[in-house]
C-alpha cells in the first residue's frame, strides 16, 4: 500500500470513530411551549368544515375521513372556531400571527429561562423560527422591546424551513452556542398553523391541512461550555434539577427536483398550503438512505441509536417512520401522542415531543429528525 493510500484510509478511519459525546457538545438547559386558548375538538371541526364546503364543489364526504384518520383529538388555536367560517384577508391573518407569536413567545421564554436558573440578561443570542407569518422587524426584534434583554443581544430570524425548523433550527442555535465559550443562545419556535386555513380555498390540501394544523410555540435555552475564567460559568447541571441534554453532530439532506412536495403557495388572502400526498411513501423510500449516510458520516450506524425523536406529520407518517427506524407499531408514543392531544405544529411540534420525552426520562443516544419544505430532512443527535 503506498504512502497516499495510506493516508486516504488512515482519515477515513479517523472521520469514521465516534466522536466522544462531551466534545463540540452544547448543553440544552430549558425546554418550554406554549398553547394559545382556545380549545378546537376534532368532531366539531368535522361540523363546520361539512357546514362550510357542503354544496360546493368538492365531494366533502369523500375527504371526511382524513378527519378520522388523523389521530387528532384536540388541537389549540389563537383565534375561536367561529374565526374560520368568514374570509380573511392576508393583512388581517398576518397581524394575528404577530400578536399572538409574541405574546406566546414571552410566555414560553420567561418559564424557559426560569427552568433554567437564569436571568433574561444572561442570554447571548435569540434564535427566531417561523413559516407561518411574516414580521419585519423580526420578532425577536419585537420581543426584546417587551423583554429587559441585554440590548447588544445577537438575533437571528430563520424563515423557510416549514415543519423541519424544529430541529434544524436547533442545529442553527447550537452551531451559534459553540462560537465562543459560554454562549447562551435562546431558540424559539412559533408555528400558528391553524391561521392559514382559507375558506375560499376548495383545495384538497387545503381541507387535509384543516384536518391537521394546529397553533403552538416552543422556546429552547442552549449553552455551551464556559471558560472557568469567565464570571457565572458554573456548569449548568449546578442549577437545575434535571440533567441537561447534550446536542452533538447535526446535518441535512435535500432531495433534488422536491420543491413541490411541501410548502407554500402565497395567494392574496393567505398562504396556500402545497402537500404531496407521496410524503408517507418518500419518507419510507427514502429517508432510511439519508439517515444513514448521516449517522456514517459521524462514525455511528443505528445499532449506536437508543431513540428517535419525531416530527409527527401525520398518523401515516408517523408510521412510515416506524417502519423506517425497524420499529415496532406504536414504538414512537411521544410523536403519537403530542399528534393526539395539539395536531401538527408545524416545526414546533417536534420540541413538543422532545419536550415530552425529556420530561419522561430520557437515558443514552437519540436521532432528533423532522422533514420540511426543499424536500429536506434534518438531523440532531442529542446525548442524555
Amino acid at each position: 500500500m503506498d504512502i497516499t493510500a495510506l493516508d486516504l484510509q488512515m482519515a477515513r478511519e479517523e472521520r469514521a470513530a465516534p466522536k466522544p459525546a462531551a466534545e463540540n457538545a452544547v448543553s440544552l438547559t430549558g425546554l418550554t411551549t406554549a398553547v394559545p386558548k382556545y380549545v378546537l375538538r376534532q368532531e366539531d371541526v368535522v361540523t363546520r368544515v361539512r357546514s362550510l364546503f357542503g354544496g360546493r364543489r368538492i365531494n366533502i364526504d369523500r375527504l371526511l375521513p382524513a378527519f378520522d384518520n388523523a389521530g387528532i383529538l384536540t388541537r389549540r388555536s389563537c383565534v375561536p372556531i367561529e374565526w374560520y367560517l368568514e374570509p380573511s384577508d392576508w393583512k388581517t391573518r398576518n397581524q394575528l400571527f404577530i400578536d399572538n407569536a409574541l405574546d406566546l413567545f414571552e410566555e414560553a421564554t420567561l418559564r424557559c429561562l426560569e427552568q433554567a436558573g437564569l436571568p433574561l440578561d444572561a442570554v447571548d443570542a435569540i434564535v427566531a423560527v417561523s413559516t407561518t407569518g411574516i414580521a419585519v422587524p423580526s420578532l425577536d426584534a419585537r420581543l426584546m422591546d417587551r423583554l429587559a434583554f441585554r440590548r447588544d443581544v445577537i438575533r437571528l430570524p430563520i424563515f423557510g424551513l416549514g415543519c423541519a425548523g424544529g430541529v434544524m433550527g436547533l442545529s442553527r442555535a447550537a452551531a451559534l452556542a459553540k462560537s465562543r465559550p459560554g454562549m447562551r443562545v435562546l431558540c424559539l419556535v412559533a408555528e400558528l398553523c391553524a391561521l392559514t386555513f382559507r375558506a375560499n380555498d376548495r383545495s384538497k390540501s387545503n381541507v387535509i391541512a384543516t384536518a391537521l394544523f394546529g397553533d403552538g410555540v416552543a422556546a429552547v435555552l442552549l449553552e455551551s461550555p464556559g471558560d472557568p475564567a469567565l464570571p457565572g460559568a458554573g456548569a449548568p447541571e449546578t442549577r437545575q434539577s434535571m440533567p441537561p441534554l447534550q446536542l452533538t453532530a447535526s446535518g441535512e439532506y435535500t432531495w433534488p427536483a422536491s420543491l413541490d412536495v411541501m410548502g407554500w403557495d402565497v395567494e392574496n388572502d393567505g398562504l396556500g398550503v402545497v402537500f404531496s400526498r407521496d410524503i408517507p411513501s418518500l419518507v419510507q423510500d427514502r429517508l432510511g438512505a439519508a439517515l444513514d449516510t448521516f449517522l456514517a458520516d459521524h462514525g455511528y450506524t443505528r445499532a449506536d441509536i437508543d431513540g428517535y425523536v419525531c416530527h409527527p406529520g401525520g398518523a401515516k407518517v408517523i408510521a412510515a417512520l416506524e417502519e423506517v427506524f425497524g420499529l415496532e407499531e406504536g414504538n414512537l408514543s411521544a410523536a403519537r401522542g403530542v399528534l393526539r392531544d395539539f395536531g401538527n405544529m408545524s416545526a414546533v411540534t417536534v420540541l413538543f415531543v422532545l419536550e415530552r420525552m425529556r420530561a419522561a426520562g430520557m437515558k443514552g443516544r437519540y436521532i432528533m429528525t423532522a422533514l420540511g419544505p426543499g424536500f429536506s430532512a434534518g438531523f440532531q443527535i442529542l446525548e442524555a
